[in-house]
Parts: C-alpha cells; sequence; structure tokens
C-alpha cells in the first residue's frame, strides 16, 4: 500500500475589517507586495498568472495561475515552491495549490488559508514544515498590515 498524503497545511486569522480590503489584499500585487513577498504579479483572474517574488538571501518565486475565485469569497491559486524544494514540488508542474476562503465571524472576518497537496515521505515533510512557517507568519503579518493600512 502506498503512503498517504501529509494533511493540508490549515491557518486561520481573524482581521476585524471589511471583506473587499481583504480580499484585495490576496489579488492586488502592491499589496501582496505589504506582508507576503518583495514583489508581485497577479492577474485575478481565472487563468490568470499569480507569481510572487521573494529577492531575499535565497531569491524564490513562486509561478503560479489562478485555479478559482469568487470575488470577496475565495482564491485558488497553484504554488511553486522554493529552490530547495523545486525538484520535489515543481517538477514536471507545480503540485500544490493555496486556497483562501473569507468568513464572517463575530469577530471580524476570518482568513482561512489551506496549502494542499503535499506528497508523502520525509522530504515532503519537510517541505510542508517549511511552508507551515511561512504561512503562520505571513498571516499574522497580514493581519497587522491591514489594521495599519486602516488606522495608520
Amino acid at each position: 500500500m502506498a503512503d498517504e498524503e501529509l494533511d493540508a497545511i490549515l491557518i486561520q486569522v481573524t482581521v476585524p475589517l471589511p471583506i473587499p480590503m481583504i480580499y484585495a489584499a490576496f489579488t492586488d500585487a502592491g499589496q501582496l507586495k505589504g506582508w507576503l513577498c518583495d514583489d508581485a504579479r497577479v492577474d485575478p483572474r481565472v487563468g490568470g498568472e499569480y507569481v510572487l517574488v521573494w529577492s531575499g538571501p535565497t531569491p524564490f518565486e513562486s509561478r503560479g495561475r489562478v485555479l478559482a475565485m469568487q470575488p470577496d469569497l475565495d482564491l485558488d491559486f497553484l504554488w511553486s515552491g522554493p529552490p530547495e524544494f523545486a525538484e520535489l514540488m515543481n517538477r514536471p508542474e507545480p503540485k500544490t495549490h493555496v486556497y483562501v476562503r473569507l468568513s464572517e465571524s463575530p469577530e471580524g472576518i476570518d482568513v482561512t488559508l489551506e496549502h494542499a497537496g503535499w506528497g508523502s515521505g520525509a522530504a515532503w515533510e519537510e517541505a510542508r514544515s517549511w511552508h507551515f512557517h511561512l504561512w503562520d507568519e505571513r498571516l499574522h503579518l497580514l493581519k497587522d498590515y491591514l489594521i495599519k493600512q486602516a488606522y495608520g
């Protein structure tokens, strides 16, 4: 019997701001640069490009495309892993995708991120762990970024 795939990464933050403002932080290249990456190119339509660029000590470009989207509700895009996981995650094409859903809650808007499509084995576990830490850090930065944008 083959090994089972690893569970999806699932992270949620609650942001006390209007849904359109939060949704734009995922679909507007200028806003993505405020909390997630150093540069971005986004064509916010199904099939459009979704490219995120980091220039730090280990330059990294996640080249993907929008798989599905419903404005002010959800967004699903292909994800390319960083250089250390490129052979595992990106060949011959990206194997994982990131799904973001916004929903109302008593405290504000729940932003739920699910990064799915992980394989099995030690190399996949390492890649999944790296991405868990990235998304956990960046979603908390998203909340701080948006509150600062709204209130200064």
